[in-house]
């Protein structure tokens, strides 16, 4: 191989543009076609002198063609990564799976840095990981494997009071929702409220969380939008639970949200930089990851771990409000995030476990699944099932997307079925109608393997954004 090792008198003869070029083709060459002839070496880099702009994307030659060409380095060199030809995936509820979900996960998994992945049975499309997508990657992270709602949560709490607590109690549960919760990307509550989380070191760790450190206190308590919640109901405990709890009907507060702006910017700006470090296919260009092994990585784990933190704060604030305007004291409390990623040991190797709108279910681990705004949803332990990657479904996952809601679903048949219920709304929309979602008892059927049912939650009064 010695006789085909390129070095500097083997391009005298080819007019470089500048020295730069020349060092870069040499590299490329080393690097890269090792095992080539000398002859077939000096051609791709005749090629590549000749027409520059025919190479700027190809996956070995495009530095020497940007050098040649004149076009700036990129600002973060990026590698170039082809999928795997095949991978497997779990299904649990595969009559429920839309197939552009399966089609989402089919690319996920044939990622270099995938190891195991499978799909809960309320996946439908979303943006890289499909919803409901659960992925262990080998030490990196996909930005958008967790999601642009970093930590999306949800958490209930329980009060020793009986179901009838709600009906009697209606207008004061009611008057509390509308004063005591915010909803939107705009505004806040309009009263000052605290959380040690803002106190947090990892705010003055890098700029992007010094930024956001004021707009995390200015929506500190606050919801988000689309089909983020604060309701009351009724929760039915069964006889056979790991609750603490007796069998019987309790009053619960359910709320679902997540890190607010704070986390969609940690989420933006790392994705950005994941796709300009990490080159992939068309199908699987939002699926770009960061290596833990590097600062942007690090960066990234840091930041999605204090906005996880900054999600549960916020449902803390949430709570802490209704409890003490309200006085009731929780007797148990439930609580999971289900847009994050987790460092976790399957088949004896360490994976970072995505799960995208899917519940950890490990064995014995609570966790809710809701339903909609006029369906029950389920209080639930993990079984710990290890093809799921210990995992469940996150609720009931949407028939409908957002805009087929608007334009099938009317206003007049969301109230009459509300009514039916017996579901008081505030705020809310045609988009997160029980039509618009699949049938949660179908969906919970079809993960008995993976979760116990614990217990029941019935909303009674709904608190959403207005659009």
């Amino acid at each position: 191989m010695g006789k085909n090792r390129m070095k500097g008198k083997h391009l005298r003869k080819i007019d470089f543009p500048s020295d730069i070029a020349k060092s870069t083709a040499i590299n490329i060459m080393m690097k890269h076609y090792k095992h080539a002839s000398m002859e077939e070496k000096l051609n791709n880099i005749q090629n590549v002198l000749l027409n520059p702009d025919n190479y700027l994307e190809h996956e070995f030659l495009m530095p020497l063609a940007r050098a040649i060409s004149g076009k700036p380095k990129l600002k973060t060199d990026y590698e170039v990564h082809m999928l795997k030809k095949s991978g497997h995936f779990s299904l649990f509820g595969e009559r429920y799976i839309a197939h552009n979900a399966y089609t989402q996960m089919e690319s996920a998994i044939r990622l270099p840095v995938a190891a195991k992945g499978a799909l809960m049975p309320d996946a439908h499309h979303g943006y890289g990981l499909p919803i409901g997508g659960v992925l262990g990657t080998v030490n990196s992270v996909i930005p958008f494997g967790v999601g642009l709602d970093i930590g999306c949560r949800m958490a209930l709490s329980i009060y020793e009071m009986p179901g009838n607590y709600i009906e009697k109690k209606q207008y004061d549960l009611k008057k509390a929702l509308q004063r005591y919760t915010h909803f939107g990307n705009e505004g806040t509550l309009d009263f000052e409220v605290d959380h040690p989380v803002l106190e947090r070191p990892e705010f003055q760790q890098t700029e992007l969380l010094k930024r956001l450190h004021g707009k995390a206190w200015y929506q500190l308590g606050s919801s988000g939008t689309g089909n983020h919640f604060v309701e009351f109901g009724v929760v039915q405990i069964d006889s056979e639970n790991t609750l603490g709890l007796n069998a019987g009907t309790y009053t619960g507060l359910l709320s679902h949200s997540g890190s607010r702006g704070m986390g969609a910017a940690i989420a933006a700006m790392f994705t950005k930089t994941a796709t300009q470090k990490c080159r992939l296919p068309k199908e699987a260009q939002a699926l770009a990851w960061l290596s833990l092994d590097e600062e942007a990585g690090q960066e990234y784990w840091m930041s999605m771990n204090l906005a996880g933190d900054y999600a549960k704060a916020c449902h803390d604030v949430i709570h802490r409000n209704m409890e003490r305007v309200l006085g009731l004291k929780a007797v148990r409390k439930v609580e999971n995030h289900h847009n994050f990623a987790w460092k976790e040991i399957h088949d004896g190797q360490e994976l970072i476990v995505h799960r995208k709108g899917a519940t950890p279910a490990a064995k014995g681990e609570l966790g809710i699944i809701p339903g909609s705004m006029t369906s029950r949803g389920f209080i639930v332990s993990g079984l710990g099932h290890e093809a799921s990657l210990n995992s469940a479904s996150h609720g009931a996952g949407r028939k409908l997307s957002r805009k087929e809601a608007r334009e099938s679903v009317t206003k007049s048949q969301m109230n009459k079925q509300l009514n039916e219920a017996g579901i008081t709304l505030i705020g809310g929309s045609v988009e997160e109608s029980t039509y618009a979602y699949k049938d949660i008892e179908a969906v919970i059927a079809s993960q008995q393997e993976l979760v116990h049912i614990e217990g029941t939650f019935t909303p009674k009064i709904v608190r959403m954004n207005k659009s």
